[in-house]
């Protein structure tokens, strides 16, 4: 793709933003041209990934978690659409105030309480840590806390559930949809102050990206690290909090309203809970690792970012749980021992992974993969500033297996989620279709990014490693 040249008068409006790259430098992150396919991408996704969230929560509060009977009814003039719209619950003091007090409490275990697990759990990275090279070459510093604010957040919720029972423990299914409002808000607020943010007052000039697109702009973001005052990282903050820490505990609020309304909590309601929370304790426990992940190291903080981690995330990718709610699932044993097999070794395989390539980069390839020193390829790259700065990239191990075998573990714990459902209904396997398509899409999204910003040697490491995510397939 060729390098954004912007005229005077742009360049005078944005500070002379990005003068006198080079091609490979200004290539390196997010597109500075949008061509027609991704801008009816981004067009339909501000339209309709609203309207789909609202759709999956409203066919579970409306029609049993049918995604079928509400088109059908529509269809044959049974209902109009101001029926289903009249029947949605509507935002709600109780639910402005549970948000707001929510969002609050996360901004301050987030900015104000300096991690002290990092002092006494062997092997966790918290505190100040350093995250990678951002393509104008800054090298942001994050205080990692998330594990300690998870900690601290489900203490206080079982402390409630059985002491002090200040709130119902379902007072998240009680209140899901006018939630759902309360996040919307949320998301466009954010997204609209970083678009405008990065116009007038951006953290880092030089690492803000403009194509001249409104709707692109606004949707993948114009800064990179949008920061307010030194600490209070934009990215950092809504990937990991609320949607992640939320997620569990959406996940216990389902299982109390399952006990609530059946007595009982089934077995597949245990399954999505340990699943899924093993996932969401591995995010905070490698919250340092994830410094170097592809949404810190590449993707703007847009609408993409913020509505998503605000709505998409804690909405949809809550549908099992919320889906056992309504049909509850008891499971065989030999049934529910298959699933968590499934999970766990797509836990293992995800872990490991990540494991492989985090252990390569802390010692710089001076360590053993299965037993031998791993193989690399060296590769150069440049910042903005023409600073010149080198990375290997990995060939050994499952990383010589596939350049993207991560996600295979990530894919085999999504359909374990979805197998805990049973299959009389299609929604809750939105998410491993969702998921095949996400991470289908990010393999050549990060690959697209990565041969921008290495050039040549991206070249030889597709050669030395030649399947993207699926060996002898894909």
């Amino acid at each position: 793709m060729p390098a954004h040249k912007e005229k005077n008068s742009e360049e005078q409006n944005h500070k002379n933003i990005q003068n006198d790259t080079q091609a490979s430098q200004v290539q390196w992150g997010r597109a500075w041209e949008v061509d027609w396919f991704s801008l009816a991408s981004i067009l339909f996704l501000l339209m309709f990934a609203p309207l789909i969230v609202y759709y999956f929560i409203m066919s579970c509060d409306q029609y049993q978690c049918s995604l079928t009977d509400p088109l059908i009814d529509l269809l044959m003039g049974n209902k109009h659409l101001s029926d289903i719209w009249n029947k949605t619950p509507t935002l709600t003091y109780t639910a402005a105030g549970i948000y707001i007090i929510w969002v609050a409490f996360q901004v301050i275990l987030y900015m104000f309480v300096p991690d002290f697990c990092h002092k006494f759990l062997p092997g966790y990275v918290g505190g100040v840590q350093e995250g990678a090279v951002t393509p104008a070459g800054v090298v942001n510093k994050y205080e990692i806390n998330g594990l300690q604010a998870w900690i601290i957040t489900h203490v206080l919720w079982f402390a409630n559930a059985y002491y002090f029972h200040w709130f119902s423990p379902t007072i998240i299914f009680d209140n899901w949809i006018p939630l759902l409002w309360c996040a919307n808000i949320l998301g466009y607020v954010v997204s609209t102050f970083a678009m405008i943010k990065g116009y007038l007052f951006p953290t880092n000039a030089k690492d803000c990206k403009f194509t001249g697109n409104f709707f692109y702009d606004y949707m993948m973001g114009i800064e990179f690290n949008p920061r307010i005052g030194e600490w209070f990282d934009f990215k950092l903050f809504f990937n990991g909090r609320p949607g992640i820490v939320a997620w569990t505990l959406i996940n216990l609020s389902y299982a109390a309203k399952q006990q609530e309304l059946y007595g009982q909590v089934t077995n597949s309601m245990i399954l999505v809970n340990v699943l899924q929370g093993i996932y969401v304790l591995d995010f905070f426990w490698n919250e340092a690792w994830y410094l170097k992940t592809i949404d810190i190291c590449h993707d703007h903080f847009g609408w993409y970012l913020g509505w998503g981690d605000c709505v998409w995330l804690p909405y949809l990718y809550t549908l099992q749980g919320l889906y056992l709610v309504y049909h509850p699932v008891q499971l065989s044993t030999a049934s529910a021992i298959g699933v968590l097999m499934l999970g766990l070794i797509g836990y293992y395989i995800f872990r490991t992974t990540n494991h492989q390539k985090d252990l390569f980069r802390r010692t710089n390839g001076n360590c053993r993969i299965w037993g031998k020193k791993p193989e690399y390829i060296e590769c150069s790259y440049m910042s903005v500033d023409g600073t010149k700065y080198y990375s290997k990239l990995m060939t050994s191990g499952f990383w010589g297996w596939a350049r993207h075998f991560n996600y295979i573990g990530d894919l085999m714990g999504s359909l374990a989620y979805c197998l805990a459902c049973g299959f009389e209904h299609i929604l809750p396997y939105f998410y491993i279709i969702y998921m095949t398509i996400l991470l289908t899409h990010r393999c050549i999204r990060d690959e697209h990014r990565c041969f921008s910003k290495y050039g040549k040697d991206w070249k030889l490491y597709t050669a030395a490693v030649p399947y993207r995510l699926i060996p002898g397939v894909f």
